[in-house]
């Protein structure tokens, strides 16, 4: 099997002195897409964003543990520095298998339209194979096909979707292939969500045409002990694409900072 190693993308101005916000991304795996956020976060966060090599073809294990490596040289001079993991989709997989191998390191976590329900859509256990024999051209033009499913494109400013369709497009068919593949056996235990102590906020896009997200939601938040669910009524699977989507405002309104971090935004 193919193995390369993710990296953090990491923004021009380094903030030590706040948390630690580090995102994964969706199945695309550039981190591109989340530069709509950057703006708003960095006003309480340091941020940081995974992007995985398009020719990445590792387990769900070595991701998560290639990604705990990533944090732990992030905390190398500061280990008691807060965590906020928060993983959209594909990425939300992926963050709660990292919270399952080194829960020590978090201090929340978020997952965005999480992929874990895609084997419940009988149509994506088939994808992986009906991607591979794919001919070239055809996998190609599937990419605009799939777009109307990823986002509400009314929702998009005019080059947020063309930067999503450019991240659609940069995946090799191998890779989408694998990808999907990985996606459609992606399981945890219920058992083991109930171990984590950590609070964690769920955030669904009710109008997500692309997956169950409004249910994937409300059945996770039954697996956790701490969890809170958020709706986004009219969002679609790409909702942190949306012109009026702000994450850092949602972790806001719904109490999910630090208490310093609120005391740090109240007027004196």
């Amino acid at each position: 099997m193919l193995t390369s190693s993710p990296v953090f993308l990491t923004p021009e101005r380094l903030q030590p002195e706040l948390p630690l916000f580090i995102f994964l991304p969706g199945m695309d795996g550039t981190g591109q897409l989340f530069r709509t956020q950057m703006a708003g976060l960095e006003v309480g966060f340091d941020v940081r964003c995974l992007a995985l090599s398009p020719t990445d073809l590792t387990s769900w294990d070595e991701l998560a543990a290639q990604t705990v490596a990533l944090i732990e040289q992030e905390l190398e001079h500061q280990s008691d520095r807060p965590v906020y993991l928060c993983g959209e989709s594909f990425g939300g997989c992926l963050a709660m298998k990292v919270a399952l191998l080194a829960p020590q390191l978090l201090t929340r976590l978020i997952l965005v339209n999480p992929g874990s329900s895609f084997a419940q859509k009988p149509f994506f256990s088939w994808s992986s194979a009906i991607t591979s024999c794919l001919p070239a051209p055809l996998y190609r033009l599937s990419s605009v096909w799939l777009m109307a499913w990823l986002a509400r494109l009314e929702r998009l400013d005019p080059s947020d979707r063309q930067s999503l369709l450019k991240a659609v497009q940069s995946v090799p068919q191998e890779t989408s292939v694998w990808r999907l593949s990985i996606l459609s056996h992606f399981a945890v235990p219920e058992a083991e969500l109930r171990q984590l102590k950590l609070p964690v906020l769920l955030i669904a896009g009710g109008a997500d045409q692309l997956l169950p997200s409004v249910a994937e939601a409300e059945r996770l938040s039954r697996s956790f002990t701490n969890a809170k669910v958020v709706v986004l009524p009219d969002s679609g699977h790409a909702c942190l694409l949306e012109a009026d989507v702000k994450l850092y405002e949602i972790m806001q309104e719904h109490d999910f900072l630090l208490p310093a971090q609120v005391e740090q935004l109240t007027p004196k």
